[in-house]
């Protein structure tokens, strides 16, 4: 009879799949908030949660790269957790101010070149999403910037439409309203593919970034002594919400892309994506 529990690190809004949850099997979903040191807060209180499947973890990718940046974690992400599905996929959005002389990623790349670290560039946190996305832009053109991380993360992109820093990473559902408004100018994406709310910007790779290819997905995650019979459950009523076609509606709307999956292949792109920022 008890509600669960979803704890959400990050600023993915799961209300997209608490409704079709609740639908589907009777149970409400009540979303948690609890964001903060690099995503890692609300890891550390699902980790220690009972394993019963009524209270499961909403993660984004720095779920792969906090135990880099944060050496002394309360629990292990892959020892204390069970994989249950793949959600959603979304790409980011590089941005500057509309008076920026940076019109497209390679003016950017060659004034960076030319100015190492004069670039202040606006995160939503040290080791995050946003951090990681800017860092592995910069390492693959060689270049460098100036991070400064935000503990509020609606700030960062203020700051940026204010002029007080120079350029931001973010998903599209924070940058689209600004940018349709004229008070951001989006000059790349971060992943392989362009998004239909912005048809026009070009990805970086497009654009000469070879090799960046940087998305942030969502999945849900229990704790990790969660029985079998649970996860599988949860599994199969997740990756059937994922493919209504109101929820596909809604996440193409922000610029995501529905997934749904089964625990081994979400628990495959969580070893690949260790492995990956290990090398």
């Amino acid at each position: 009879d008890r509600d669960v529990t979803g704890v959400q690190t990050c600023a993915l809004p799961i209300c997209f799949f608490a409704d079709s949850v609740r639908q589907r099997t009777g149970k409400s979903v009540v979303v948690e908030s609890r964001g903060g040191a690099g995503m890692t807060i609300g890891t550390a209180y699902v980790a220690k949660a009972r394993p019963d499947g009524y209270t499961v973890l909403v993660p984004s990718a720095a779920f792969v790269t906090a135990p880099l940046v944060y050496p002394d974690l309360p629990y292990d992400h892959l020892r204390d957790f069970a994989p249950v599905s793949l959600l959603v996929k979304h790409v980011f959005l590089l941005l500057v101010h509309p008076s920026s002389p940076f019109k497209s990623v390679q003016d950017y790349v060659d004034y960076a070149r030319s100015h190492p670290g004069e670039i202040n560039f606006s995160t939503s946190g040290a080791g995050g999403v946003t951090h990681m996305c800017g860092e592995l832009l910069h390492y693959l053109t060689k270049t460098k910037a100036t991070f400064v991380h935000y503990k509020v993360a609606s700030q960062r992109l203020l700051d940026v439409t204010a002029g007080r820093v120079h350029a931001s990473i973010t998903a599209p559902i924070s940058a689209l309203p600004m940018v349709k408004a004229g008070k951001l100018r989006a000059i790349g994406i971060s992943s392989g593919q362009r998004i239909a709310q912005l048809p026009g910007v070009q990805t970086a790779a497009e654009q000469g970034v070879t090799g960046f290819d940087y998305a942030n997905v969502f999945g849900f995650s229990a704790p990790g002594a969660t029985p079998g019979a649970i996860i599988d459950r949860l599994a199969a009523e997740l990756a059937k919400v994922a493919k209504q076609p109101d929820i596909l509606k809604a996440l193409d709307n922000d610029g995501k892309l529905a997934i749904g999956s089964t625990p081994a292949q979400f628990r495959q792109l969580i070893a690949s994506d260790r492995k990956s920022t290990r090398l």
